[in-house]
C-alpha cells in the first residue's frame, strides 16, 4: 500500500498558489498576453518581469515532475482501462468545460491556462500506448540521485531548449488544431515528466541525500536570485545568451532542492493543509476567470500597482480554493475535481 506523501501534496499547494499570484501580476507587467489591462496606465510594476521569468523556469515543469510521479503508481494499481478512464474523467472534463466557457468569452478557440491539463492528459495517454507495447523499468529499483546525475539532465534539457528557441522563443506559442503548446518550455516539461516517472521508479526521492538535496537547493536558489540581478549589463548580455541553459540548471536543481525541503520538512498533516491539497486542482482550473473578473471589478480601485497585485492575488487564492470546496459539495464532482 503506498503512503500518502503529504509532502507532496503541500508542494502542489504552494505551487498552485504561486500560479494565481503569477497571472496575478501579467495584468501590471509585461507578462503576455493577458483578458484585462488597467485603464490606470500608472499601474505598472517595472521588476515584475524578474518574477515572471524566474517562476516560468521551474513551477511548471516542477508540476509536470510531480505528476509524472504519480503515472507508474497509478498505472499499476489500476490498470490500463481503468487508468485512462479515469485520466479522461479527471482531465479531460475541466479540459472541455473550462476551455468552452473561456472560448465562449474570447470569441475564439481558447484554452489559456488549460493547456498544461491538456498537455499532462496527452502525457499521461502517451505513457499508456508506450506500457501497452514495453514492461516497466523492473520492479521498483533503488539508485541515487547524485549531484553529476543533476547536471547532466540539465544539460540534456539545456541543449535542446537551446536549440528550440533559436526557432521557437520563450512566449511563443503554437497551435497544431487543438493543442496548443509552447516550444520553448515544451523540452523541459517532457523531460520533468518523465524524471518524475524514474524518479518513482528508481526511489529517488526517497533515496537523496541531505548533501545532494541541500546542495541542489542552494545552486537552484543562487540561480533564481541570479535571474533577479540580470539587467541591461554583462551578466544580463549571458544569461540571456544562454538562457536555455540558464534556466534549465535553475529548473532541475531548484525543483530537486525544493522536494528535499518539503520531504525533510513540508509533511504537515494538519487539517488546514489536508483541506487545502484537497482543492488544489480545482483552485488551479476556476483561478483564471476567477481573477480577471475581480480585476474589472476593482478596476478604479486605487492601491497602486504593488498593492493591487498582491490584494488579487491572495483575495483570489482565497476565492478560488473557497470556490473549489463550494463545487465539490455537489455530489460527483470529487470524482473530476
Amino acid at each position: 500500500m503506498q503512503t500518502r506523501l503529504y509532502y507532496l501534496d503541500n508542494l502542489k499547494t504552494l505551487l498552485t498558489v504561486l500560479v494565481i499570484f503569477h497571472h496575478a501580476g501579467q495584468a501590471y507587467g509585461d507578462g503576455g498576453d493577458w483578458g484585462y489591462t488597467p485603464t490606470n496606465p500608472a499601474e505598472v510594476i517595472p521588476w515584475i518581469w524578474h518574477f515572471f521569468s524566474t517562476n516560468a523556469a521551474f513551477f511548471m515543469g516542477l508540476y509536470f515532475f510531480i505528476a509524472g510521479y504519480f503515472v507508474p503508481i497509478s498505472f499499476d494499481r489500476q490498470g490500463a482501462k481503468r487508468f485512462v478512464k479515469k485520466k479522461l474523467i479527471r482531465l479531460g472534463i475541466p479540459l472541455v468545460a473550462m476551455s468552452l466557457f473561456i472560448s465562449s468569452l474570447s470569441g475564439r478557440v481558447e484554452l489559456a491556462h488549460m493547456w498544461f491539463v491538456e498537455s499532462l492528459l496527452i502525457f499521461s495517454l502517451s505513457y499508456t500506448l508506450l506500457r501497452s507495447v514495453s514492461p516497466p523499468i523492473g520492479e521498483r529499483q533503488r539508485c541515487s540521485l547524485t549531484l553529476s546525475g543533476l547536471l547532466l539532465f540539465s544539460l540534456l534539457m539545456g541543449i535542446g531548449s537551446y536549440f528550440i528557441r533559436q526557432v521557437s522563443p520563450q512566449d511563443h506559442w503554437i497551435g497544431l488544431w487543438l493543442w496548443i503548446f509552447e516550444p520553448a518550455h515544451y523540452l523541459q516539461y517532457l523531460l520533468m515528466f518523465v524524471g518524475g516517472i524514474l524518479a518513482y521508479r528508481f526511489h529517488w526521492l526517497e533515496q537523496m541525500n541531505r548533501h545532494t538535496g541541500l546542495t541542489a537547493l542552494t545552486i537552484g536558489l543562487l540561480l533564481a536570485i541570479g535571474n533577479y540581478l540580470v539587467g541591461n549589463n554583462c551578466w544580463g548580455h549571458f544569461v540571456g545568451h544562454w538562457f536555455g541553459f540558464y534556466e534549465s540548471l535553475l529548473c532541475v536543481f531548484i525543483s530537486t532542492g525544493l522536494l528535499w525541503f518539503f520531504r525533510e520538512w513540508g509533511g504537515w498533516t494538519h487539517r488546514f493543509w489536508r483541506w487545502s491539497a484537497s482543492q488544489s486542482y480545482g483552485a488551479y482550473v476556476f483561478h483564471l476567470p476567477l481573477m480577471i473578473g475581480f480585476q474589472y471589478l476593482v478596476d478604479d480601485v486605487w492601491m497602486g500597482a504593488v498593492g493591487k497585485f498582491l490584494c488579487v492575488g491572495i483575495v483570489i487564492t482565497l476565492v478560488s480554493y473557497l470556490f473549489t470546496w463550494l463545487v465539490r459539495m455537489i455530489p460527483g464532482v470529487k470524482k473530476v475535481l
